[in-house]
């Protein structure tokens, strides 16, 4: 059997995983099944010195994990792939910050990665790079003699042409992409995007689902990240899971608890989240006194400025509604900056009605997708779910919103809170079935089968048609 070798910019936990959630579950799964290797940052950071790769065995896998200097961190990390990359690719040029040192580390640090990386491969391995921090790590693997098949998959939105063009390097950026055997997308609207900067831009051409640009082609496809479902169902009603719902339930008293989970990020919607629940109180009495906000939200990157300066204007907002709507015997919105197990979790999304979800752009968003596995099919809560979040092209039975809108976000959420039990259901039945269908061993394994078949082809020269 092959090995499968999997590149993140962190390598996350491996026994922890099923708490960790995510990426980590569907990658360890996989890396399992093929006797993998997981290549990445440690998360430490150093002071000087050029770091080796450490080697270790964890949970049937192998871990090789590199240190960071202190200069690579502060021009990759924290420079180009957060301050530059992240929100370009989140549509917010306004939030972007170049700078040609921040993009001198970034190429730096890939370089280096490619370095640590290319004596521990096998010739016959399969290599799973991830996301925006690596983009150019093939393209140093390649330069080094690395033939191994090679696929790259983002995680986070591609943007429009017109976005990427504003990057001064966007084609060096692109062009290291054709380094790869199959580039994967959350959406169609996201390989679209690639496909429109290749032909536009690039002056290349689609032959079906290849690229061709640069003299040289890639294959593309579409693989939306799944969950675990039916392990996230069982969280739910697991004895911790029960406990928090039957807490949460004696707690509430019989209100309705609107819930939403998201890294405290700008890209998340949540000042106008706020804004959409405190249109709701304004414009429906009866929901005053009956509806609590429940908004968890741990701190991300507060490294950043941007990052900072967005915390203290959140919590402005949530006390802006209580100040304004609470009242002795009810406080309408809690507001928590902590990380909690997934099975507290799980049970806190069954002990919740709506599930609020309103991202202003994210490339799939697995939140919405647990809020539904947790669940309890005899009387489902209703997911209210943006628009411009990749789950919103595979989850059609949630009600969709336009997330800049808030007074269609808050009439969302009165028509969530008094919906039918009979349409709640059918809504549920609907979303289930295909989380059930596509997971994320689904994800991984349609795209390994994919980067399999992007080889062959090219090797022998036949482009494949979609």
């Amino acid at each position: 059997m092959r090995r499968l070798v999997a590149v993140s910019n962190r390598v996350g936990p491996v026994r922890g995983a099923v708490s960790a959630g995510g990426l980590a579950v569907a990658l360890v799964d996989a890396l399992r099944h093929y006797e993998g290797l997981w290549f990445g940052w440690s998360g430490r950071v150093v002071d000087g010195g050029e770091p080796k790769p450490k080697l270790a065995e964890e949970g049937g896998l192998t871990l090789a994990t590199m240190d960071l200097p202190r200069q690579d961190y502060e021009d990759y990390y924290i420079g180009y792939a957060n301050r530059c990359l992240w929100p370009l690719f989140h549509f917010r040029i306004d939030l972007t910050g170049y700078d040609r040192r921040f993009a001198e580390g970034y190429r730096r640090v890939n370089a280096r990665f490619a370095q640590a990386l290319s004596p521990l491969l096998r010739p016959d391995d399969m290599v799973w790079v991830h996301d925006y921090h690596l983009f150019e790590l093939g393209s140093e693997l390649r330069a080094l003699g690395a033939r191994q098949r090679i696929g790259f998959f983002l995680h986070i939105p591609f943007p429009p042409r017109e976005i990427l063009l504003t990057l001064p390097n966007h084609e060096q950026l692109v062009r290291a992409l054709f380094d790869y055997d199959l580039l994967g997308f959350q959406t169609e609207q996201d390989l679209a995007r690639f496909c429109d900067y290749v032909v536009q831009t690039a002056g290349g051409r689609m032959n079906g689902s290849c690229a061709n640009a640069f003299g040289r082609r890639v294959e593309t496809g579409v693989f939306p990240v799944g969950i675990d479902t039916a392990q996230f169902r069982d969280f739910a009603f697991s004895p911790r899971g029960e406990h928090v719902f039957r807490h949460m339930r004696d707690a509430l008293r019989g209100r309705c608890q609107i819930i939403g989970v998201d890294r405290l990020d700008y890209s998340k919607g949540l000042l106008r989240r706020i804004g959409a629940f405190e249109a709701l109180l304004d414009t429906h009495a009866d929901t005053r006194g009956h509806v609590e906000y429940l908004q968890i939200a741990p701190i991300s990157r507060g490294e950043l400025k941007a990052y900072r300066d967005f915390r203290r204007d959140l919590e402005g907002a949530a006390a802006r509604v209580n100040g304004r709507f609470g009242r002795v015997d009810w406080t309408p919105m809690h507001y928590l900056n902590r990380t909690l197990p997934r099975r507290t979790l799980a049970g806190l999304f069954r002990a919740s009605q709506i599930g609020l979800v309103t991202p202003m752009r994210d490339g799939m968003n697995l939140v919405a997708k647990e809020y539904i596995a947790a669940q309890d099919p005899a009387d489902p809560g209703v997911l209210v779910l943006s628009q411009f979040a990749g789950a919103a092209q595979q989850m059609k039975a949630a009600l969709l919103v336009n997330p800049y809108d808030v007074t269609e976000v808050a009439e969302a959420m009165q028509r969530a809170r008094l919906m039918p039990l009979a349409e709640r259901k059918a809504r549920y039945t609907e979303l289930m079935n295909d989380l059930l269908r596509y997971d994320a061993a689904y994800w991984s394994g349609a795209f390994i089968d994919a980067l399999r078949q992007a080889q062959l082809r090219r090797a022998s020269g036949q482009v494949y048609r979609r």
